[in-house]
């Protein structure tokens, strides 16, 4: 495992093992509770994995088993003046596109608490893989707030009426209860979510990084567009991964009964 950064003052630890990326929000005496150093600390984290050639996935954790994300540091979150807390609160939604733009597959590992920030935060990944002890929820409601930023996340991950249920309520809902409502990719036992999220991740690494780049960007380019305006940004992103090397190998290994060799080209 290579450490590149510990985070120290960040409260984020960015390792790098076999092309998986891991970052950890690492505040366990606070339930990983998001700060505005902790929001920084994450978007370095990814300009980092996306700068890194030998990383294939990422995934984003909490230390300890208490908590993925608790979410917001309601303590540590207050800017000197409004203009300053203003775009201060600009950084999570950078977050969540940095995320969404970062050309590679992401996975939420899910312990504990994952709530308001921190639940949008687990969604805004491409896959949330969650222990079964996992407790989600929007409670920005019960101190007199609404979950404003995250509402983009919730309404991609879930049927939005559902979302405004939870958003309205502030109530808790299980792992179990998340994943009918469609936010997670599996629940699994406390003891097998090391073992699962390292299985979905070595599946993940094992395919074409450019396939996977192109075919990822083009999923949330298109997410939100109507039927014909996805279509004509799909057709053309089709005749460009048809041409690369990648796709030859793919074509050629499967004739040949053999394993892929990726470039990555």
């Amino acid at each position: 495992m290579r450490v590149v950064s510990d985070g120290a003052d960040e409260g984020v630890r960015y390792e790098v093992a076999d092309g998986v990326a891991t970052i950890t929000i690492d505040r366990p005496e606070r339930r990983n509770a998001l700060s505005w150093p902790v929001v920084a600390g994450l978007r370095g984290a990814l300009a980092e994995a996306r700068t890194d050639g030998t990383v294939r996935v990422v995934i984003l954790t909490g230390a300890g088993d208490r908590a993925f994300c608790a979410g917001a540091d309601l303590d540590g979150m207050v800017g000197a003046d409004t203009l300053e807390l203003h775009r201060s609160r600009g950084q999570l939604a950078g977050l969540f596109q940095d995320l969404w733009s970062l050309g590679l597959p992401t996975i939420a590992r899910v312990r504990g608490y994952c709530l308001a920030g921190g639940m949008g935060l687990a969604l805004s990944c491409d896959l949330v893989v969650a222990a079964d002890d996992a407790v989600f929820g929007t409670p920005e409601i019960d101190v007199g707030l609404w979950p404003y930023m995250i509402t983009v996340p919730l309404c991609r991950s879930m049927p939005p009426k559902r979302a405004l249920e939870l958003m309205m309520t502030g109530r808790r809902i299980d792992a179990s209860e998340a994943d009918r409502l469609g936010c997670l990719h599996s629940v699994v036992p406390v003891d097998e979510l090391d073992g699962a999220v390292a299985s979905l991740a070595s599946t993940l690494a094992a395919k074409s990084p450019a396939a996977l780049q192109l075919g990822r960007d083009a999923f949330y380019q298109v997410w939100d567009l109507a039927a014909a305006d996805a279509l004509r940004v799909l057709h053309p992103a089709l005749g460009i991964a048809a041409e690369l090397e990648d796709a030859a190998e793919g074509v050629a290994a499967f004739r040949e009964r053999r394993p892929p060799r990726w470039t990555g080209r």
